[in-house]
């Protein structure tokens, strides 16, 4: 038995000293949100720039608390992962991270010089228990959560609140996110909408308010809009509108994108509104954790990734919107299709008047409308336990058939896009 048991020790010494971890890079990241073709690049170009050999070892995710759950209860060496901006508030708490050192030799460095000062002024109000953000975290991606509506049959008026959603002209063609951090963020804007109108609070300040009257009415809220509601969704509202079987959908502006694109080559007319009430903005960031085996490297794939050339591949690829600032983005994403609009807030004084998709950059006069979400803290279970109650069981028959269709419409091809267009991750936001 002693024999035995020495054999298996050798052999897991074996095993763990099979590769040289400062050779192995571990990222983690979503679904479908990076151009795979910059892994080998950055392998070879990690090479040129320290001497020194590295192997990638990419992995993806589709919802944070997978992620986060591996990281804080398994201590699993990732060395570079890609979490929303509640998840890393709570890393943050946590001591859950590392922060990352912008000391990268004689190579440029790509993050302080290119990263948007709007997202570093977001990154700024993040709630970390005292450490910044900016300080453990680089922003990758950002968005808005909106209306995405049929122009046929919804007004621009309608679209330009969130009472749209409980509007019984568009019941049973109603799609709304299954997502309770964003709904609720929403419509706590919409229910104190008369004192942020009156300045007796701000926007900011109501995404820490979670009291049990705060609950309760924007869970009263949704039960009114419960009747109209043909699904909650994760990832097939989209399609929906698409097809036209959907008229008003609450959702990210990544999906928006993507369905507006779809529509456009079949007649469809889709639009994407910022209700006049107030709306949030979402961000992911890069994060080295605190079990990570290779700081060096997972700083040096933030450093790339920052990289203008880098960060043009992958929005062109993923469809979402980069946290980079650099001048190369901003002529990279000018588009003489669009009306100008005041990007001065995202690129600089010169983007005061650039063409550019509204839907992926908001002008100036709604991004001053917008705030952003926080981790929910204690809260979170009670919040999800009303977000339950919410939904209940309220898939009717009209619902069972939307999703049949879809279903159906997958299988032979006619949803998925044939034309080699951008893919999104939807799970995010849970």
């Amino acid at each position: 038995m002693k024999r035995i048991f020495t054999l298996l020790c050798a052999a897991a010494l074996l095993a763990g000293c099979a590769e040289d971890r400062s050779q192995v890079l571990k990222v983690y990241n979503w679904s479908d949100y990076i151009d795979e073709s910059v892994i080998p690049e950055f392998e070879r170009w990690y090479e040129e720039q320290t001497g020194e050999k590295v192997r990638v070892i990419y992995q993806t995710f589709d919802i944070n608390e997978t992620m986060l759950s591996k990281i804080e209860k398994g201590h699993e060496d990732y060395d570079v992962v890609c979490p929303s901006d509640y998840i890393i508030e709570r890393m943050l708490r946590s001591d859950l991270l590392l922060p990352i050192d912008r000391d990268f030799g004689s190579t440029p460095n790509y993050i302080d010089g290119n990263l948007s000062p709007y997202i570093r002024a977001c990154f700024d109000k993040m709630e970390g228990a005292g450490k910044n953000a900016n300080d453990y975290s680089v922003g990758y991606m950002w968005g808005t959560t909106g209306i995405l509506y049929n122009a046929k049959h919804v007004s621009d008026e309608d679209a330009r609140t969130w009472d749209i959603v409980r509007n019984p002209k568009y019941a049973d063609r109603i799609f709304i996110k299954d997502s309770a951090r964003d709904v609720y963020s929403q419509i706590i804007l919409k229910v104190h909408e008369q004192e942020i109108a009156e300045g007796r609070i701000s926007p900011d300040a109501l995404m820490n308010y979670t009291s049990p009257e705060d609950i309760a009415a924007v869970e009263n809220y949704m039960k009114e809009v419960k009747r109209f509601v043909a699904g909650w969704e994760a990832d097939f509202g989209k399609d929906q509108m698409v097809q036209e079987l959907g008229w008003v959908n609450l959702t990210w502006s990544g999906d928006a994108v993507w369905a507006i694109e779809e529509a456009k080559e079949l007649g469809v007319d889709l639009r994407y509104a910022l209700p006049r009430e107030g709306f949030t903005v979402w961000f992911d960031g890069w994060v080295i954790p605190k079990y990570a085996s290779n700081v060096k490297a997972a700083k040096y794939w933030i450093n790339f990734m920052n990289r203008p050339d880098i960060v043009i591949r992958n929005v062109d690829v993923t469809g979402y919107v980069s946290a980079s600032g650099a001048p190369k983005v901003l002529e990279a994403f000018t588009d003489d299709a669009y009306p100008a609009l005041d990007l001065s807030y995202f690129f600089g004084p010169e983007a005061t008047a650039v063409p550019a998709n509204p839907v992926l950059y908001p002008d100036r006069a709604d991004i001053e409308r917008s705030t952003q979400e926080h981790d929910w803290g204690e809260n979170t279970q009670t919040l999800i336990e009303m977000w339950g109650r919410v939904k209940g069981d309220n898939a009717g028959t009209f619902t069972y058939i939307l999703i049949a269709v879809v279903i159906a419409a997958l299988a032979v091809g006619a949803v998925v896009s044939r034309r080699g267009k951008k893919k999104r991750h939807s799970s995010r936001r849970r």
